[in-house]
């Protein structure tokens, strides 16, 4: 091995990176800063807002609020008051990313106002089951209705679907390892898909209201429910729906002119995403009666058996499509949240290195897709993110809550937005219920097994990440090194 080589493979064992050296020349030339590069703008901003957000629910069954809301106009109202909601949540976030421009989503922001030990709770809890289950989710999604034309009149096997979920994380994974650029260029593309399948379903329902297929909607109001608890469910699953407004914000020091791009996708995304949702439904309602809809097992595909044939077959695949997407999202997000926990000693420093030629948070990336692949391996993933849900609301709430207290204690800091603190009080009423409603209406045990398992994390915690015990260090420096050198990875600069 040459001087050259062996002066390079300590530089990157060493993370020293400031210099390349021309091999015939010999002169020092300059390169990019081993940082996570700023490639995202407006545009891509706003399609993994909306890329993430619109999954296969709207497309497949979005029958829960009606079912709860009894009739065509309260589940409509429901649709609109859940996009506002969202919005408002959101604005709350984008408060917290333009006064403290980190990315990790939540993570910087609990770390600010509560300290180490809740941010920690939140990335062990998220990094190890909240992201990768979802990204196993998703894909296995887009397994099933990938594959079921090949299986006509019949469900695929299970080991075809599984088979191909992992093929789909192996692929979303690979092109997050390679460019930032391409994991964006995927991600506007399959977004554009999903708003094209829309823009065909929205399109058909004005049609049809136009020749007068007003019969399910000219009475929206009858059979609607006087249980506040009915009504109650049916803003919980419509929220759900909207899940993923916060996604923007795990990715901040990635985004260019966070202070405007920030906020404006977010004010341009989710309030699209709301109008998409509405006016879906009242196309879908043109088509069928409520309770067609609430029988159909994909709603979507039964709208375009009846109003696209003989062209029905581009519903499913579009569905596929937008499955794919929100897979892409999903995992250029939760690379981010773990490469912060790791850069922030709360979870293996590996986790935080970055790709020398690729600049792309490499070992995060690989580390979610493994977790995501053990979790398509059980026979029944649902139950266990319906369980871990909760959770996931439960952060919101302290993260809106963490935006009042810094408010009063970190009064020094620079907003260039500033949205009306009865918002945050709002987010954080909402977020309780979230948490509490479904534990009160049907208290499971498996709820508590859940508490158990993110209260488990201080285990590690104080031993590893408080104490920082010497022979952890010791063991993990010579791991270190090796997948360092495996996968041509060093450590971040830090951060201005």
């Amino acid at each position: 091995m040459d001087e050259d080589s062996v002066r390079r493979r300590k530089e990157s064992q060493n993370g020293c990176t400031g210099y390349s050296v021309d091999s015939n020349t010999k002169d020092k030339q300059p390169v990019k800063a081993t940082v996570l590069q700023k490639d995202v703008g407006l545009l891509s901003g706003i399609c993994l807002i909306v890329g993430t957000m619109i999954g296969s629910g709207i497309f497949i069954s979005p029958k829960a609020v009606l079912l709860y809301s009894g009739a065509v106009g309260p589940c409509l109202l429901i649709w609109t008051a859940c996009g506002v909601l969202a919005t408002l949540g959101a604005l709350c976030y984008a408060e917290l990313g333009t006064m403290i421009t980190k990315s990790g989503g939540e993570y910087p922001y609990l770390m600010e106002a509560f300290g180490s030990l809740v941010a920690y709770l939140y990335s062990w809890t998220t990094v190890m089951v909240l992201k990768p289950s979802s990204f196993a989710i998703i894909t296995l999604s887009f397994a099933e209705y990938a594959s079921t034309p090949f299986y006509p009149g019949c469900t695929p096997p299970l080991v075809v679907t599984k088979s191909l979920s992992a093929a789909a994380i192996f692929l979303i994974v690979s092109v997050n390892c390679l460019s930032v650029r391409l994991a964006n260029y995927v991600q506007n593309f399959f977004t554009a898909a999903k708003l094209f399948i829309i823009i065909v379903i929205v399109g058909a329902g004005i049609v049809l209201l136009a020749q007068g297929n007003t019969e399910t909607l000219s009475n929206a109001f009858d059979g609607t429910t006087s249980s506040v608890g009915a009504i109650g469910l049916a803003f919980y699953n419509g929220l759900w729906a909207y899940d993923g407004w916060n996604q923007l914000n795990f990715i901040t020091e990635e985004l260019r002119d966070p202070f405007r791009n920030l906020p404006l996708a977010i004010l341009i995304g989710i309030p699209l995403v709301s109008v998409c949702y509405v006016l879906v439904n009242v196309a879908y309602f043109t088509v069928m009666t409520t309770s067609e809809l609430l029988l159909s097992p994909a709603v979507a595909v039964t709208f375009g058996d009846r109003v696209l044939y003989p062209l029905s077959w581009i519903v499913p695949l579009f569905v596929v499509f937008s499955t794919f997407g929100s897979a892409n999202g999903s995992c250029f997000t939760a690379g981010r949240l773990a490469y912060v926990s790791g850069r922030e000693g709360h979870m293996v420093k590996i986790l935080s290195y970055i790709s020398l030629k690729r600049y792309t948070p490499l070992p995060a990336l690989i580390f979610n897709g493994v977790l995501a692949i053990l979790y398509i391996i059980p026979a029944d993933i649902n139950t266990l993110i319906n369980y871990f849900s909760f959770a996931q609301w439960a952060f919101y709430g302290l993260t809106a809550l963490a935006l009042i207290v810094m408010r009063y204690t970190r009064k020094e800091l620079h907003r260039p937005v500033k949205v009306p603190i009865v918002i945050a009080g709002l987010m954080v009423l909402v977020s309780c219920y979230l948490v509490l409603a479904p534990i009160i209406d049907k208290p499971e045990l498996e709820y508590l097994y859940c508490t158990i398992f993110i209260f488990s994390g201080l285990l590690l915690y104080y031993p590893f990440v408080h104490l920082k015990v010497n022979w952890a260090r010791k063991l993990m420096r010579p791991i270190t090194m090796h997948l360092q050198l495996l996968m041509e990875v060093v450590p971040p600069e830090t951060a201005e």
